[in-house]
């Protein structure tokens, strides 16, 4: 089949129109048991990434990265198989929807099924971690409304994951960093949250962290802002005037 057919389409905003990138399609194979088509699903809010999570009816649910915009891949994935082994029943995922740290497939002829994410080579668990935090208590996937992640030590680590992960950033520094970001949060779980020992290690080790890359992407660039950010607020918590 072409490669439009059934098919996610993804387009970028650019001074106000959308402009088209790229298709995704599920990669594995279908029967002619298995009705497949992309259907309902919503964002995956991981923090510095787009991430989605897509229903295909008798596909499965795909968790897709679309991060690089003309390069969808799929990082994730769980297929049930065809509802009959010898006909086509009409079934499969109807929608697949995020909701605090859990994916709701909603099967048309075989129930619910709800799924976590475990951490692999692509998503890393500080990554799904902070993509538990924050948002509303009711979500409605049509809306689609901006999700803005609290100042926490998790968010913190989750763009660090990333950095380090395009290597970007030297382990060493990394490292000492993540150090900071679990004394930081071990203060700010404990009963006396001012710290401010751990707030100047964290903003020593924080102004030490520079890019080894010598022309960083535009998606780059933003993390380490973002990082930067949550590392101020953090810093500013631990002193108590956060």
């Amino acid at each position: 089949d072409p490669i439009n057919w059934g098919a996610d389409a993804i387009y970028d905003i650019v001074d106000g129109k959308m402009q088209f990138r790229s298709h995704f399609k599920i990669p594995a194979p279908q029967t002619e048991l298995e009705n497949c088509v992309a259907h309902n699903g919503s964002l995956v809010p991981v923090p510095g990434r787009d991430i989605f999570v897509q229903a295909w009816y008798q596909g499965g649910i795909s968790v897709i990265d679309f991060t690089d915009s003309s390069n969808p891949v799929e990082i994730a994935f769980f297929d049930r198989g065809p509802v009959d082994a010898q006909d086509l029943v009409m079934g499969g995922y109807w929608s697949a929807y995020w909701y605090r740290g859990f994916i709701y497939g909603t099967e048309i002829a075989r129930g619910l099924d709800v799924f976590t994410l475990t951490p692999s080579e692509y998503l890393s668990v500080n990554e799904i971690a902070a993509a538990s935090l924050g948002g509303s208590e009711i979500v409605n996937p049509q809306q689609q409304r901006r999700h803005v992640w609290p100042a926490e030590p998790v968010v913190a680590k989750a763009y660090l994951d990333q950095l380090l992960r395009d290597d970007a950033i030297e382990a060493g520094q990394a490292s000492a960093l993540a150090v900071a970001l679990d004394d930081a949060a071990a203060a700010l779980d404990g009963e006396q949250r001012e710290n401010t020992t751990v707030a100047s290690e964290l903003d020593r080790v924080g102004d030490s962290l520079t890019l080894r890359l010598s022309d960083p992407s535009q998606r780059t660039r933003e993390r380490l802002i973002a990082l930067t950010d949550t590392l101020a607020a953090l810093i500013e918590r631990l002193r108590g005037r956060g």
